[in-house]
């Protein structure tokens, strides 16, 4: 599980939490929202033992991420809003050397490397080219491969479909689906409201540092009669979200 226990982070005069507190179970996914600056991917960081809090506990699994850390962090599967990559690394390369962290068994890790890259659905020409020029979206699928290769029991995505095309967005959305299924902890940070109203049991909306709203969606939707999701979120946060892109029919993303 994650839990956030009054939550305070300052830079210098900039309090960017202001006593956050919630909790999410195995099998949930936890939609997290706010406009820019809101503290989202400060809470991921707190969480995943990036920064350390100024004030309150951050706990995965039970474990404190400050004084916990490696218990902790073994738990872990994180994309960040802007996953780097040791370009010069080939996906196989690069996964097999996140697998060596992790301490896995080298078949185990080789049978998830390739399970995994066939589901996100990466050409299987890429699986052995160096990143260096890769697109976008390409790259994102090695960042979330690597971020579920181990099995994480807890996972946290900041903005994970950022450069996917629909047939990979489908995918990875499908993938957090099954993983809470089977009981896992997830925590999903997105702009994209459509998304979220799709896959996520639970929705906090965040503003200013602070939790303006926490609930399943039809609760929220019925403390607002007649509003829609987004009517809410402006009307929390005083900004406009973000609705999904529209589609185009055969949209891929650039390959180089």
């Amino acid at each position: 599980m994650i839990e956030a226990i009054q939550l305070v982070k300052r830079f210098g005069a900039v309090e960017a939490l202001r006593g956050v507190t919630f909790r999410v179970e195995p099998g949930e996914i936890l939609g997290y929202l706010g406009p820019n600056g809101a503290g989202k991917s400060t809470t991921v960081k707190l969480l995943t033992g990036l920064q350390r809090p100024t004030a309150g506990t951050a706990r995965v699994g039970g474990f404190d991420v400050v004084h916990q850390a490696l218990q902790a962090k073994r738990l872990l599967g994180l994309v960040p809003e802007s996953g780097a990559l040791f370009e010069v690394l080939t996906p196989v390369e690069y996964l097999r050397f996140v697998g060596q962290l992790y301490e896995l068994d080298r078949v185990h890790c080789e049978r998830r490397i390739h399970t995994l890259l066939e589901m996100l659905a990466l050409d299987p020409g890429a699986w052995n080219r160096r990143m260096t020029g890769f697109s976008k979206g390409m790259k994102q699928r090695v960042v979330i491969a690597a971020a579920l290769l181990h099995e994480p029991r807890v996972m946290l995505f900041d903005e994970p479909l950022n450069g996917l095309d629909v047939e990979a967005t489908i995918r990875v959305k499908s993938l957090i689906a099954d993983a809470a299924a089977r009981g896992g902890t997830i925590l999903y940070c997105s702009h994209l409201l459509d998304v979220v109203e799709r896959i996520c049991t639970r929705i906090v909306i965040l503003a200013g540092g602070e939790i303006r709203i926490d609930g399943h969606l039809q609760d929220i939707l019925g403390r607002f009669p007649g509003a829609t999701l987004e009517a809410i979120f402006q009307q929390l946060t005083g900004t406009r979200a973000t609705r999904a892109p529209k589609i185009t029919p055969g949209a891929t993303d650039a390959r180089p």
